[in-house]
C-alpha cells in the first residue's frame, strides 16, 4: 500500500533524531543529560494543578471551535501587557503553536508555494511545510553576526511569484537572536511592498535578556492587515504537555479561513482551556521571575563555552537556546557517538545536530543546538562531558 511522498521525503525531527541512542544508553545505565530539547524544568505554578482540581462539569463536551470565550479574552488581555492588541474575536485557541503554524500555512499557501525564513530556523517547520507541500526559502544569518539580520536586500533575494509570507519566531528559537525594531522593519517593508503575509512566532516573548526590550512586530501599524501572531504558554508556564496555543490576526480574510480549519478538528481540549485561565492570572512576575533564571544559566553556559578549544559561540540575547560550533567535521557523528561510546561517571550528554535547522545542511554540519533548561550544576556537568568528548573524539579521528 502507498504512503504519501509528501509524508515520506518529511525529515525526522533534529531535536529527537538521536533518542533511540539516548534511550539504549539509559537502558545500559547511563545518566543522560537532555540538552537537546527545549523541555523547561522549572516546577509547572501550582496555579495549573489547582485549575484541574477545580474543573467541576459533570459531562467532559466539546467547546467552542474558535476556543472558550473566556480564554480568547484572557489571552487578549495578556497581550496588551506587551502593547499587541487583539479583540478576543481576533483570537482563536489552537492545540498549541505548532497547530496555529500549521493552520497559517494551509491558509496562506497552496502545494508549491514558498515561505521565507531566516536560516537557521526552528526544525519542526520543515515538517509542517513538508505535510503541507509548502517550500521553506531560506535568507542567511550567520554566527558570526550573531544571527542577526545584515539588510532588507538579504530578505528580498529570495522572494519569488510563489512566495506567500515570512515566518521567524522571535526570540528565536534555535539561536537566541531577538530581532531589533529595525530588523522588523525590514521584514515588515518587504512584506508590505510584495503583498507578503507574516507569520511572527512569538512563544519566547517575555525570555529576553540583558534589559534588552522586546518589540512585538504588531508596533509597525502598516503590516498589521498582514500579520498572523503565533503564540502558546508552554514556555512560560512550563506547560509543554498541555497544547494550549494562539493565533490571531486583523484581517478579516484570514479570520474566516481560520474558523474552518477550528471547525474540521471540532475543539481544542475542554479541560485544558479552563485550566489555562488560571496560568495566565499569575502575575508578570512569575515570568520575571523565571526570565532571570534562564538568563544566569546563559551565562553559566556562555562561561564554560568560552574556555572550551576550538569552541565558537555568540551570546544568545533569548529564549533558552543557543547554536554552537565545534572543531569537529561532522557534528551528528559526534553528538551520536557521545550517546554510543562515551560517558564520565556513567553520564553522557545529548545535544541536537544544527544541521537540521539549516535547509543547506552542510552550513550546519559542524554546529550543534544545545538548549539550556537544566540546573546550573547539571549545566557544569553536561558541558565537561562535552569538552572532555571532544578531546578523545578528535583523537581518535
Amino acid at each position: 500500500m502507498l504512503i504519501s511522498n509528501r509524508i515520506k521525503n518529511t525529515k525526522i525531527s533534529a531535536i529527537r533524531k538521536l533518542t533511540p541512542f539516548a534511550k539504549e544508553a539509559k537502558q545500559k545505565g547511563l545518566k543522560v543529560y537532555h540538552m537537546n530539547i527545549g523541555q523547561p524544568d522549572v516546577a509547572t505554578p501550582k496555579e495549573y494543578f489547582e485549575g484541574l482540581k477545580s474543573y467541576d462539569k459533570k459531562v467532559l463536551g466539546y467547546e467552542s471551535s474558535e476556543g472558550i470565550d473566556e480564554l480568547r479574552s484572557a489571552f487578549s488581555d495578556f497581550l496588551k501587557k506587551n502593547n499587541i492588541y487583539y479583540s478576543p474575536e481576533e483570537i482563536y485557541i489552537t492545540n498549541g503553536g505548532s497547530e496555529a503554524l500549521l493552520f497559517s500555512f494551509l491558509i496562506m499557501c497552496d502545494e508549491g508555494d514558498e515561505i521565507l525564513v531566516p536560516e537557521p530556523y526552528y526544525s519542526n517547520y520543515n515538517t509542517i511545510a513538508s505535510s503541507c507541500g509548502v517550500k521553506l526559502v531560506p535568507f542567511k544569518t550567520s554566527i558570526d553576526d550573531g544571527f542577526h539580520i545584515k539588510n532588507k536586500e538579504s530578505i528580498e533575494l529570495g522572494v519569488t511569484a510563489k512566495t506567500r509570507a515570512i515566518l521567524y519566531s522571535n526570540p528565536s528559537n534555535p539561536t537566541g537572536v531577538v530581532y531589533s525594531i529595525n530588523e522588523l522593519q525590514m521584514i515588515a517593508d518587504v512584506a508590505y511592498e510584495k503583498e507578503l503575509y507574516i507569520i511572527s512566532d512569538e512563544v519566547y516573548r517575555e525570555l529576553v535578556y540583558d534589559g534588552i526590550k522586546y518589540e512585538s512586530i504588531f508596533s509597525i501599524e502598516k503590516i498589521r492587515e498582514n500579520l498572523v501572531l503565533v503564540d502558546s504558554l508552554s514556555k512560560r508556564y512550563s506547560v509543554c504537555g498541555s497544547r494550549v496555543g494562539m493565533i490571531a490576526t486583523k484581517n478579516k480574510n484570514l479570520r474566516e479561513e481560520i474558523v474552518k480549519l477550528c471547525q474540521s478538528r471540532l475543539s481544542t481540549s475542554s479541560v485544558e482551556q479552563y485550566t489555562a485561565l488560571s496560568l495566565l492570572k499569575i502575575p508578570m512576575s512569575y515570568i520575571e521571575s523565571v526570565r532571570d533564571l534562564y538568563q544566569e544559566r546563559r551565562n553559566e553556559v556562555c562561561r564554560i563555552l568560552e574556555k572550551i578549544e576550538g569552541v565558537k559561540i555568540y551570546k544568545p540575547e533569548g529564549a533558552f537556546y543557543l547554536i554552537a560550533s565545534l572543531p569537529v567535521d561532522d557534528a551528528e557523528d559526534f553528538c551520536k557517538w557521545l550517546l554510543t561510546d562515551f560517558s564520565i561517571d556513567n553520564e553522557t550528554v545529548m545535544f541536537a545536530p544544527a544541521e537540521g535547522f539549516y535547509i543547506d545542511r552542510e552550513l550546519g554540519k559542524s554546529q550543534i543546538r544545545l538548549s539550556y533548561c537544566i540546573s546550573v550544576e547539571d549545566l557544569e556537568k553536561a558541558l565537561n562531558i562535552l569538552k572532555e568528548g571532544l578531546k578523545v573524539y578528535n583523537s581518535k579521528n
